[in-house]
């Protein structure tokens, strides 16, 4: 008997297939310059016929990793990027029907899998001035909440939040016994990190991958870090063999090879200030405390910006409505010194 899911075919969904190759992407958060090209030439040069005709094991790479976040390997659980992890503790830890907080907007697959799995999504909004008041979050951590999701900092508003603001936060979760899932996309961009709950407590679990700071994004390499207990529960739901070998042998060389990361860190850095500097320079409005990206209120027409940025340009970026007191923002990741000046001529070219 044919049977269709209705919450996937109620499920709203935007795909969008296009060509970036040719542009300056500055769309997506990922990092426009990626790994140096000498570094990417030799990871590749070992490769052999055995290690591509072979599937990926990942006994090895979690041990590295583990080393690096100083824990053991029952701590962690390797997934096809940070996405299908989030969708592994939402199915396992909470009931259809069951109800899921998050704050709003936010990175768009919490949502999503809560619809497609059928559960009850609870939205939190920002205030205007596009911070979060913590007391609107614990108001909807009711005795029925099964999950709580956090992201530190949050994409794409760029917030964060104290240690003791997410203490005050756990204490009603402990005691409600809420699961609290805490996207860490953006660590290393912003290195406060609530890793250690995950570590040393039950019902916390955190989320991080390769695709942002490590310049991996077309790899797929993320992991979830919680008891291990929990853990066990999320590696039930991976596929064999889910994470790619080239992936894990890439994030392996930037953990291990002396400063790459540590270097990484200081080209953003740089890139991050002088985007920062030069629109105060230039009057123009910005928000985003953390994470590799920035809203900016623009002088004209955000989304005619956007436009001739593409058309005229080749650098893609976004534009964002109603973003609190800011109104129509454009919205562009965050890269190197080189790129960030490119994108500067250009929109004091255009914005005027």
């Amino acid at each position: 008997m044919y049977y269709l899911n209705e919450n996937i075919k109620n499920l709203h969904r935007i795909f969008d297939q296009n060509e970036r190759a040719s542009y300056l992407r500055l769309d997506l958060n990922e990092n426009p310059g990626g790994l140096p090209q000498e570094f990417i030439d030799k990871v590749l040069s070992d490769i052999t016929p055995q290690f591509v005709a072979q599937y990926p094991e990942t006994l090895h790479f979690t041990e590295v990793l583990a080393n690096h976040l100083g824990t053991d390997i029952s701590h962690i659980c390797l997934t096809n990027g940070s996405a299908e992890g989030i969708r592994y503790i939402i199915q396992a830890f909470t009931s259809v029907g069951g109800r899921i907080v998050g704050v709003v907007p936010s990175y768009f697959m919490f949502q999503i899998y809560s619809e497609m799995y059928g559960r009850n999504f609870v939205k939190v909004p920002y205030e205007e001035d596009l911070s979060m008041n913590i007391d609107h979050i614990i108001a909807e951590l009711t005795d029925d909440t099964q999950m709580l999701i956090l992201l530190n900092p949050n994409n794409p508003m760029g917030n964060v939040y104290s240690d003791e603001e997410f203490e005050t936060i756990m204490k009603v979760c402990r005691q409600k016994e809420i699961t609290v899932l805490v996207d860490e996309a953006y660590h290393y961009f912003y290195p406060k990190t609530f890793i250690n709950y995950a570590l040393n407590e039950r019902h916390v679990l955190v989320t991080r991958t390769f695709s942002k700071m490590f310049s991996m994004a077309g790899c797929r390499l993320g992991y979830v870090v919680g008891h291990p207990e929990e853990v066990r529960m999320v590696q039930k739901f991976c596929t064999p063999h889910n994470t790619n070998a080239f992936a894990m042998k890439f994030a392996e060389a930037v953990l291990t090879t002396p400063g790459m990361l540590d270097s990484m860190i200081e080209k953003f850095k740089e890139g991050r200030q002088y985007l920062i500097d030069t629109l105060d320079e230039h009057g123009y409005r910005h928000k985003g405390e953390a994470g590799n990206f920035l809203f900016i209120e623009p002088k004209t027409d955000a989304g005619k910006i956007v436009d001739i940025m593409k058309e005229q340009h080749k650098i893609l970026i976004k534009a964002y409505p109603d973003v609190g007191e800011l109104g129509d923002c454009l919205r562009v990741s965050i890269g190197e010194k080189q790129y960030m000046k490119k994108f500067l001529d250009t929109l004091f070219e255009i914005d005027q």
